[in-house]
């Protein structure tokens, strides 16, 4: 399965903010230290926001954070609000449309995808991999992330 770039981002946020523990962020420096639009994550902030996983507050000691912390929030929970329920495949000008033996399988293997997210925390996420929260950290206001380790 693939997640949307979409999903990514807002997984990318999720991360970033998680890894800044409660400290309010913009939008503008998680553009920067990920090298993305700030006009597309804004649109992924909104839906983040509009799900109730991240908290916006408007002015000059605004910013966005988590609405709860790391270990609260899903990997899996993000990725399912994020992607919607949405088929995995188009069945509606295929001529088993309604008769597939296909599509519940598919369904069930979506189920279990997020299922096994679900399991996974903001928190679990950050300290799955040590350099992780480093790279998170390092790449605040000056968005100069390290290159990616090719191992």
């Amino acid at each position: 399965m693939r997640l949307s770039k979409f999903t990514d981002y807002s997984l990318r946020v999720c991360l970033y903010l998680g890894a800044h523990g409660g400290r309010r962020v913009s939008i503008a420096e998680i553009a920067r230290a990920h090298g993305l639009s700030q006009s597309n994550l804004m649109k992924v902030v909104t839906q983040l926001v509009d799900g109730g996983f991240v908290k916006s507050t408007r002015g000059r000691s605004g910013g966005i954070e988590l609405a709860s912390p790391p270990r609260a929030i899903t990997v899996g929970a993000i990725a399912r609000y994020m992607e919607g329920d949405s088929a995995m495949v188009d069945c509606a000008t295929c001529i088993l449309h309604g008769k597939c033996g296909l599509v519940p399988a598919l369904k069930r293997a979506k189920m279990a995808f997020y299922g096994y997210l679900e399991q996974i925390s903001l928190a679990d996420a950050l300290a799955a991999n040590p350099a992780t929260l480093g790279i998170l950290q390092d790449a605040a206001a000056d968005g100069t992330a390290p290159p990616l380790d090719a191992t």
